[in-house]
């Protein structure tokens, strides 16, 4: 896995945590890639570590975050929290035990280690009490996550929440109301990392390409929302208001000219036409148009360069390991 992150990506990426000899494993491939000092002066991971709602961290948890504190990577320390289940069927009492468990591995983190890079991270929602399945986008988990990152932010500390969370198996109409649901409060209430941004499916235990392309045009539309009213002389507009007659049109001013091609969002995957002009073009939904776009992006990938000795490194490191694991049947 950490693997694919370096050798078909040039994003960051996060450390594995299913084990505390998995997260050594991912320290010493990010050492390969970086340099050992280098990632303790500016971490190369980013990992979740998740409390074991009510107020537990599991072994797998404990170890790896016991690693990545002493190598000074960075860490998302989130409460796993679905109120009515491991938390009361209440809100208030949910935030007061998420705060709780966020801010007791934040402190071990830190007793292990001061100076490791952390994030508050919250990751609530409730149960269908009829029937025992988390709920995605509910108005209790939006309430929840706006004070989480108050509560954040009384701590000074950078926040994570939000996601284009949804229960729905595929790219439909639920899909999108659950997981627009969650992403607006997250952009609202200013949240510092997101995880989970695209893609996400059946409630996290899938993702598909057609969400995940679909999902990056809403992000695209929050991205130009957070960047607030422009006031400057451009964005005012004045020439453009005196050159137009009462009764007239902008859409060939000099300023229309210059700025319609920036002026608004324009979301690719969205269809703007006519209804006869989009059935003379086939007539297809928005996943039909998501597949094409996947699909065309994958046949134009092209992988970053690394460098051969750091490849060649990397993947003796990983035949080495592999002969020291004795599978666990």
């Amino acid at each position: 896995m950490i693997y694919a992150h370096i050798k078909f990506s040039d994003k960051p990426f996060m450390g594995s945590v299913t084990s505390g000899p998995n997260a050594e494993d991912s320290v010493r491939m990010a050492e390969l890639l970086f340099g050992a000092e280098t990632i303790r002066q500016q971490p190369a991971l980013l990992s979740l570590i998740n409390i074991s709602s009510p107020r537990r961290l599991d072994d797998r948890m404990l170890a790896a975050l016991k690693v990545y504190a002493k190598a000074r990577q960075a860490m998302i320390i989130t409460p796993f929290i679905l109120s009515g289940a491991m938390a009361p069927a209440a809100v208030g009492g949910t935030l007061a035990q998420l705060n709780a468990e966020a801010l007791a591995g934040i402190v071990l983190a830190q007793m292990i280690e001061p100076g490791t890079p952390v994030i508050y991270g919250a990751f609530q929602t409730n149960v269908d009490l009829q029937s025992g399945a988390p709920v995605f986008g509910s108005p209790e988990s939006q309430i929840a996550l706006v004070v989480s990152a108050q509560l954040a932010r009384l701590h000074g500390l950078p926040f994570r929440s939000g996601g284009m969370f949804t229960s729905a198996k595929i790219a439909d109409a639920q899909a999108a109301y659950e997981s627009v649901q969650v992403m607006l409060p997250a952009v609202l209430a200013r949240v510092n990392f997101v995880l989970h941004a695209a893609g996400w499916l059946e409630g996290g235990l899938t993702a598909g390409y057609e969400k995940f392309v679909l999902d990056c045009e809403l992000l695209g539309m929050y991205h130009k929302f957070l960047q607030g009213l422009d006031l400057s002389a451009e964005g005012m507009a004045l020439e453009s208001i005196r050159e137009v007659a009462p009764g007239g049109h902008h859409l060939g001013t000099a300023h229309t000219m210059r700025n319609f091609r920036t002026a608004f969002y324009r979301a690719g995957l969205f269809d703007y036409n006519s209804a006869e002009q989009w059935q003379a073009e086939g007539a297809q939904d928005a996943q039909q148009r998501a597949h094409q776009k996947y699909r065309q992006l994958l046949a134009d990938y092209t992988p970053p360069s690394l460098d051969p000795a750091v490849d060649e490194a990397l993947q003796a490191f990983m035949a080495r390991r592999k002969q020291e694991i004795k599978p666990e049947y």
